[in-house]
């Protein structure tokens, strides 16, 4: 793991002055080697992620838990990580208030997500209060 991170910040600073250096002379390719360099990062995280989604099923299998609940869990920190992540970019790019509104929409998408586990835990609760009445 600690091989990969120093792997993360080798290609974050090459995306760094690489853009630092072309942007004197060609703004607009800037950009562009900012934002490869933004996917090869994402890229790059995801394919270590992928290895650790079996960590998160066994633990899942362990405590009794609904892989429903596990997946969603999963699904609401990849989509704030992403959102917090582009909203990041945008706003090197100057573009703070469609940044901003990223981040809300990524909020809500979130929020929509966490309904069901709402339910669940409602639910556990109601079973719990029956079994002490």
């Amino acid at each position: 793991m600690t091989a990969q991170i120093f792997q993360l910040v080798g290609i974050a600073f090459i995306t760094a002055v690489a853009a630092i250096l072309v942007k004197s002379t060609k703004p607009e390719l800037a950009v562009v080697i900012t934002i490869a360099g933004s996917i090869i990062l994402l890229l790059f995280v995801f394919e270590v992620f992928r290895g650790s989604i079996s960590l998160f099923t066994d633990i899942a299998e362990a405590t009794g838990l609904n892989s429903t609940i596990v997946k969603t869990l999963l699904k609401m920190v990849g989509i704030g990580y992403l959102v917090e992540f582009s909203a990041g970019i945008l706003s090197d790019f100057g573009q703070n208030s469609l940044a901003d509104k990223l981040i809300f929409c990524g909020k809500i998408l979130i929020l929509v997500l966490a309904v069901p586990i709402l339910e669940s835990v409602l639910s556990l609760v109601g079973e719990l209060l029956g079994l002490i009445a």
